[in-house]
């Protein structure tokens, strides 16, 4: 009987690679096409528990949240007893807003439709609208959403130690904010949150606590914000539900302490952690559940309701670190000097910092995160040197016209990010001394000058440097020398990731001393280039890991672009901008297979190309084309049934361009035809 045994196993919820290896190791392997479907929140379970000859994965399946539409039907039939239901008119805003924080998960639809079963007409608006702003509250109290809390808090209870601290630390942000992964991972540095290992820096294992949280499903991946000076930035969000669950947790370990919004009226014994949230009142509590036990348990722990938050009386001693996503101004900022003992200052976007605050900043003297990005500020004092412990530096998109020389004294400074509101020719002019800065690892925008020899040449000694956006503006005498120790030096940055090469000038070959690059930076995954140079510098086809490419100003053709990139083996993105390509056409030949690329863009608004064309057998793996069209008559795009992977076009031009509207057209035909049925969008001007 052994030999003709075939089985069906259903294994669910497996929470670890050992836990599987258990499992398998006691199961016979015949050959007889047995099958065992596993089920589990954890994606490296998931790709263990796979065939190991399914290099792709394809034996994964990923359990996509309900759409609207069926989100919809669900919740009507538990909250009105069928899916053809209607809703009242006056629930009709309530309702989609509890179906925006469910997210498409059904055992949350299920249980909040269950709860307001009972509440279905008009007059019970009130109640709908509390359940929605509280739905934390009533995970905690009504036992028809306690099954719903307990499998949300499921993954949170299974974390390893170190990353419960990391995850709690998400609710510090608002609902629905998109967090840049940048900003969280090195806050979690700068908290303390990160352990240190052996062999790894602390941001290598910061990242891989990022990247484990998102294969366990805790914070998911919201896409790449494309920029076109440091190329894809990864975003992420927190579900509704889960941030509501972690919110929840914070505040009764005293780990977050939240106010304004929905948090008006809170109170807290210490304060560590402070998230000042913008206007709004904290949701009244449900009648049904005014006088539960487990509401007033809570209520003795370390916080407790206030008729009013008044931000005067708040003990501020205790707080190592300070974010306000409240854009206007607040009383908290007039208090600054007495945040004696912040590591983390986070005033990303608030409009009431002004220069006076500046003095209090500089004597924070424990500060390893400070960003002011966004604000009005427009003076850094030179006593920011004394911030010896300070690891990141964010002032972009300020009022900022210099920085102090005397910032190279920060030699634990890791990220230094500087721009002017509006003004992009605006960068940093480092003096001499750069080199004291060992610690450096992402810099922008580094503009050097015709008397900048030697910061030139100091720029080969930041050997930590991983992404660096730098200019420049050399004119003789000493021009060619800056160039010369610049080029010396970008061949010493072998750590180097992303690299932002530019130009001031509109010189034709300002940039053909990247030509003779004595040894190209390896393992770079971004590179821009932007200014003149006669063609694409040969060692491009040596960059094996480049993910992304984006050019302008080269005033290529024929086959200077595509030529060399096509041979990049993981190149998924290439941006063509300004004055990037000038021939009539820009042909996408067959020999250019580009065996990774995904996403073609090319938003330069002058009149080359007319023509894009895509041959057979190019661009096979294609998913997403964006053009730009402006007002240009003569635009067209041809060949477009040889993007055979094509997801996505997206236009862009003004309204009434004949050419614009005959290709859309043209497109919106040929996509009834093609097999992917892809999507056609337009942006007018």
């Amino acid at each position: 009987m052994s030999d003709v045994l075939r089985y069906l196993i259903v294994i669910d919820d497996v929470w670890t690679i050992a836990a599987w290896d258990a499992i398998r190791s006691t199961l016979p392997d015949n050959n007889l096409d047995s099958r065992i479907m596993v089920t589990t929140r954890i994606e490296a379970v998931a790709v263990a528990c796979s065939d190991a000859s399914e290099i792709c994965g394809d034996n994964i399946y990923h359990i996509e949240p309900l759409n609207s539409e069926d989100s919809k039907k669900l919740f009507l039939s538990r909250a009105f007893g069928s899916k053809d239901a209607s809703c009242p008119t006056e629930l009709e805003d309530e309702m989609n807003k509890i179906l925006k924080k469910c997210g498409g998960l059904p055992l949350a639809i299920v249980s909040i439709g269950s709860l307001l079963a009972s509440y279905k007409s008009a007059e019970h608006k009130d109640m709908w609208d509390r359940v929605c702003k509280s739905i934390s509250y009533h995970m905690d109290t009504n036992p028809t959403l306690d099954g719903m809390r307990q499998i949300l808090t499921l993954s949170y209870d299974h974390l390893p130690y170190h990353l419960k601290g990391c995850m709690m630390y998400l609710s510090i942000f608002p609902e629905d904010f998109l967090i840049n992964k940048d900003r969280l991972v090195y806050r979690w540095i700068a908290e303390g949150l990160v352990e240190e290992k052996r062999g790894m820096t602390l941001l290598e294992v910061a990242e891989a606590y990022y990247e484990e949280l998102v294969s366990r499903g805790m914070i998911n991946p919201a896409g790449e914000i494309i920029s076109h000076v440091y190329g894809a930035v990864e975003t992420c969000r927190v579900h509704d539900l889960m941030l509501e669950v972690m919110v929840s947790k914070s505040l009764e370990a005293n780990f977050v302490s939240l106010i304004g919004g929905q948090y008006d009226g809170m109170s807290y014994d210490t304060i560590r952690r402070l998230s000042v949230h913008a206007g709004g009142q904290r949701p009244k509590e449900s009648p049904s559940n005014k006088d539960s036990p487990s509401k007033k348990t809570k209520e003795s722990t370390s916080k407790k309701m206030v008729k009013k938050n008044d931000l005067k009386d708040i003990n501020v001693q205790h707080v190592r670190s300070l974010s306000m996503f409240q854009l206007e101004g607040n009383k908290l900022l007039d208090r600054l000097g007495e945040f004696t003992l912040l590591r983390v200052l986070d005033l990303e976007d608030c409009k009431g910092v002004e220069n006076k605050h500046m003095s209090h900043i500089c004597r924070m003297y424990l500060l390893r995160y400070l960003s002011l990005r966004g604000t009005d500020i427009s003076v850094l004092p030179t006593k920011v040197c004394d911030l010896e412990h300070l690891q990141t530096l964010d002032v972009r998109a300020t009022g900022l016209a210099r920085l102090p020389e005397t910032l190279i004294k920060l030699e634990k400074l890791e990220r230094l990010f500087f721009s002017q509101k509006d003004v992009w020719s605006t960068m940093w002019k480092p003096p001499q001394g750069l080199w004291k800065m060992k610690a450096l690892r992402e810099v922008g925008w580094v503009l050097l000058e015709d008397d900048a020899v030697e910061v030139a040449q100091e720029v080969g000694e930041l050997e930590n440097l991983q992404r660096l956006s730098i200019y420049v503006d050399c004119e003789r005498p000493n021009g060619p020398k800056v160039l010369e120790e610049l080029a010396l030096s970008l061949s010493k940055t072998h750590s180097l990731r992303s690299l932002d090469m530019g130009t001031m000038s509109y010189e034709a070959n300002a940039l053909n001393f990247l030509l003779e690059l004595p040894s190209p930076p390896r393992l770079l995954r971004f590179l821009r280039i932007a200014g003149g140079i006669d063609k694409l510098p040969n060692w491009v086809e040596s960059l094996t890991y480049l993910v992304e490419f984006h050019m302008s100003w080269a005033h290529f053709i024929d086959d200077q672009l595509f030529g060399v990139l096509c041979k990049l083996p993981n190149l998924k993105s290439i941006w063509m901008q300004r004055n990037c390509y000038t021939g009539r056409e820009l042909v996408a030949r067959a020999a250019h297979n580009f065996p990774a690329l995904k996403n073609l863009r090319g938003t330069c608004d002058q009149e080359m190309p007319r023509v894009y064309k895509f041959e057979e057998g190019s661009m096979t793996k294609l998913e997403k084309l964006s053009l730009n069209f402006d007002n240009w008559s003569e635009k067209s795009i041809v060949g477009i049934e040889h993007l055979t992977s094509l997801k996505e076009v997206q236009l862009a031009g003004k309204r009434g361009n004949p050419a614009l509207d005959q290709t859309l057209e043209l497109l919106k035909a040929e996509s009834g035809r093609h097999p992917n049925h892809f999507t056609v969008g337009v942006k007018y001007d």
